[in-house]
């Protein structure tokens, strides 16, 4: 075919106007909010005492999904975060658990834990205080990295795309909030409960940026010190009683308004993350990073994620339904309306991607639900009776207690090594813990890794979830689910008040609201999944979406296009 120089000169003067084009529709910044064990109704819930500019905004401007739910089981920090990340259920992106058994060196696993790189600065030891955090105890290192990840994540492909280009961030008082969301290109800080600066490891950087040396330097994690979490409005104004019996007094810290933050010395930076200054250090971390990364200032878009922490430690402490968690989120609404009026001075939210949800959700407390008439209780290892599971064992196998190694939520771990000696079958012995497990009132579901592996098991919503959490190097021998409401403890260091972890769907349930970028305002009560979001931000960018992503285009979100 002949192509005249004039066709050709008008073809190239339309290419030239379609990039402009495009480049004026593409995001100069994408933000991705998740604020940790926000369930799905509790935007909701306080929707009327909501101011109008932060998750009013989100609710009333944005496409807000209304309907949306987890499809794997194990509902906690990492393996939420990682499946927003990465748009691929923990059988493909690895992180199944908090924490896991390393069946090869017999120790346990904190999820983003890595002794080859260790933590920057003076402050460069693993925070001990872990009393509302006790899957961290497991750490053994303060080195911290995303190499256990196993897929690519949304950002990580978005650097790729822009080689290298785009500046990738991500905020959070959690290391592992922090640390999924940047993927393995990006780059990640998070609040030391140690020193009350926001840190980061030498996989990251070989020293602070001059920025976070100065932002350390002001301290202003101390400012809270001789001061009080007080209630936002009028006490007669909250929907729930301030102090339930099943709450959580820790360090001090009181079950009951107001809660003193500078009593104990030992615990101070902690208890500015069981609070919501824990979410104003971030945001305050996260301003400045804006500033002074200078992110969404050119035509290559940006990254930016900002995990929330306090309703998680506060919904842990106090229950979902209590006073603390009503004032957090309204004092989070404000957090998120300065985050949104920063990103607007300094980007224009006309040019920033917003999209909003939660790693998990969150039961309420047992006691609670048991107050209503609803049969529930709490199971640890001191109040079930594993006498019946040993001498069935025994009787069986000529073995008892030697056999299982462990428990650490949601996996029983069997001893390998000695079953292997006493030349016993690891399937039969699975098979017969798991039946001894089911007859443990209170648990619902004992699933063992052998049936998981050779498909033999139903069809059913919860094996699929089980299934799609199930990653052979990494999952224990047998899958343990209690009961609708129902708390299982696998550390007792702590009577929490409330907890999450099951694949019911109070803990599968999240909000998800994209908005920014003329993105219309609607409601959409169709089932989605946030393993959606992945795949949704990459269309919106004509990315290739994130390796194991498996999720879907939403399509209220392409029809922007």
């Amino acid at each position: 075919m002949v192509v005249s120089i004039k066709n050709f000169t008008l073809y190239m003067l339309f290419m030239s106007l379609a990039a402009s084009v495009l480049a004026d529709v593409r995001p100069r910044l994408i933000l991705q909010i998740t604020v940790d064990q926000l369930r799905g109704d509790l935007p909701q819930r306080f929707s009327q005492r909501l101011g109008k500019g932060g998750l009013r905004f989100l609710m009333d401007e944005g496409t807000y999904y209304t309907n949306a739910h987890y499809q794997h089981a194990n509902t906690e920090t990492i393996v939420g975060h990682t499946t927003l990340a990465t748009g691929a259920f923990p059988a493909v992106h690895g992180m199944v658990a908090n924490v896991w058994l390393d069946q090869e060196k017999g120790k346990l696993t904190y999820n983003i834990e890595d002794p080859h790189y260790h933590m920057l600065g003076k402050n460069a030891a693993v925070d001990k205080l872990t009393e509302i955090d006790p899957t961290q105890k497991t750490a053994k290192s303060d080195g911290r990295s995303p190499k256990a990840i196993l897929t690519s994540t949304f950002s990580d492909e978005l650097f790729i795309a822009t080689a290298g280009q785009a500046k990738i961030f991500a905020v959070s008082v959690k290391d592992r909030g922090a640390v999924s969301m940047a993927g393995h290109a990006g780059k990640a800080f998070w609040f030391s409960k140690q020193s009350g600066e926001f840190v980061t490891s030498n996989y990251y950087y070989q020293q602070y940026p001059q920025w976070v040396t100065q932002w350390n330097a002001q301290s202003l994690a101390d400012r809270y010190k001789n001061t009080q979490w007080k209630l936002l409005k009028q006490p007669s104004s909250y929907l729930f009683e301030d102090d339930r019996p099943y709450e959580t007094d820790i360090a001090g810290f009181r079950r009951t308004f107001p809660h003193p933050y500078g009593h104990s010395e030992k615990y101070y930076y902690t208890l500015l993350t069981t609070s919501p200054a824990g979410d104003e250090l971030t945001l305050e971390f996260a301003q400045t990073l804006i500033d002074k990364e200078q992110l969404g200032q050119d035509t290559v878009p940006d990254y930016l994620a900002v995990s929330f922490s306090s309703t998680d430690y506060v919904g842990h402490l106090f229950g979902p339904s209590s006073v603390e968690e009503e004032d957090n989120i309204l004092r989070l609404d404000k957090t998120l309306a300065k985050l949104f009026a920063t990103i607007d001075d300094k980007v224009g939210l006309e040019n920033t991607l917003i999209v909003l949800s939660a790693d998990h959700g969150a039961a309420e407390a047992p006691d609670y639900m048991a107050s209503i008439g609803m049969q529930t209780g709490r199971l640890s290892k001191k109040s079930i009776d594993t006498a019946p599971v040993i001498q069935a064992l025994e009787k069986r196998f000529g073995f008892g207690k030697e056999l299982i190694q462990l428990y650490y939520h949601p996996y029983v771990y069997l001893n390998h090594k000695v079953i292997r000696d006493k030349g016993l079958n690891l399937a039969a012995v699975e098979h017969a813990v798991a039946h001894e497990l089911l007859k443990i009132k209170g648990i619902a579901a004992a699933v063992s890794s052998s049936d998981l592996q050779k498909g033999r098991l139903p069809d059913s919503p919860l094996m699929r979830q089980i299934r799609r959490n199930f990653k052979r190097q990494r999952s224990g021998d047998i899958y343990l689910v209690q009961e609708p409401y129902w708390f299982l403890y696998s550390d007792e260091s702590l009577p929490l008040a409330a907890m999450h972890g099951s694949p019911w769907a109070y803990d599968t349930y999240v909000p998800i609201i994209f908005a920014g970028m003329k993105i219309p305002a609607q409601r959409v009560s169709r089932k989605v999944h946030p393993l959606d979001i992945a795949m949704t931000l990459a269309n919106f960018l004509h990315i290739k979406p994130p390796s194991g992503a498996t999720g879907n285009v939403l399509p209220e979100i392409a029809a922007v296009e």
